[in-house]
């Protein structure tokens, strides 16, 4: 499998460069999650930082290489799967089952 160097910005990451293994596509994973264990043994905090691309050389449009920013908001502020036969409201109300609505 091929991984990349890739730097964090922002939070608790802020200057680091780990590397992250690269999907099918050649690319990073659009989210990346850190688990961060918490000290008194409770639920980890999950740090969430999303993928953005990084500006190389004097033409940034042919550049490939990513960076993650991180993103506080987390799950909240992420992108969900937008499926063309899962619109909101296309189910009638009543019971999904019932042919008398």
């Amino acid at each position: 499998m091929k991984s990349e160097d890739t730097p964090f910005e922002g939070g608790p990451m802020d200057g680091r460069v780990l590397p992250v293994l690269l999907g099918i596509t050649g690319h990073p994973p659009k989210t990346y999650r850190i688990p961060v264990p918490a000290p008194d043994g409770g639920p980890p905090t999950v740090l969430v930082y999303r993928r953005v691309p990084r500006v190389q050389g004097a033409r940034p449009g042919l550049s490939r290489r990513w960076k993650y920013a991180y993103d506080p908001e987390g799950e909240r502020g992420g992108r969900r799967l937008n499926w063309p036969w899962s619109r909101p409201g296309d189910t009638p109300p009543g019971k999904r089952d019932d042919p008398h609505g």
